[in-house]
């Protein structure tokens, strides 16, 4: 598979709203695992199409648990708060304070075009919040409370 460059800010496409997946297809699924594998590369927890520049409503999603991986997700209910770290693949270097919901659910399209449902609290939640925002143009620098640059050393 393939290893894509990560886009960061300012690159326009973090900024606009990613278009929903109409059909899935073999570039569909190839860009599914090219996703898979370019998230491992980066070290990361999770990465939204746009990432990579392409414009898809895709996200990945590994918080050490299991691999998840969504096409057009959704975040249908959501509840509680909780106020932990961020950073991101596509702002280097900054990490930030960031108020989420504690609970969320989350419905979207697994590789075979089957609906998912996915309940998830805590790092996951955070995880699907932080990336469906990537997939309406808001970065988590948008919605922290206070910013700072990360040491090189500490993981991402």
């Amino acid at each position: 598979m393939a290893v894509y460059q990560v886009v960061t800010v300012p690159h326009e496409i973090l900024r606009n709203k990613a278009l929903p997946v109409k059909n899935i297809n073999s570039g569909t699924l190839r860009l599914l695992d090219n996703m898979r594998d370019t998230l491992y590369a980066f070290d990361g927890v999770g990465l939204a199409a746009p990432q990579i520049g392409v414009s898809k409503r895709i996200i990945v999603i590994d918080t050490g648990d299991n691999f998840i991986e969504l096409i057009n997700p959704e975040i249908i209910s959501q509840e509680g708060e909780q106020t932990g770290s961020e950073g991101c693949l596509s702002v280097p270097g900054v990490v930030g304070l960031v108020t989420r919901n504690h609970l969320v659910t989350v419905k979207g399209l697994n590789r075979e075009g089957q609906e998912v449902v996915y309940e998830a609290e805590e790092l996951l939640a955070r995880a699907f919040q932080h990336e469906i925002d990537h997939l309406d143009g808001i970065l988590f620098v948008d919605r922290a409370h206070e910013t700072k640059r990360e040491s090189p050393n500490r993981r991402k």
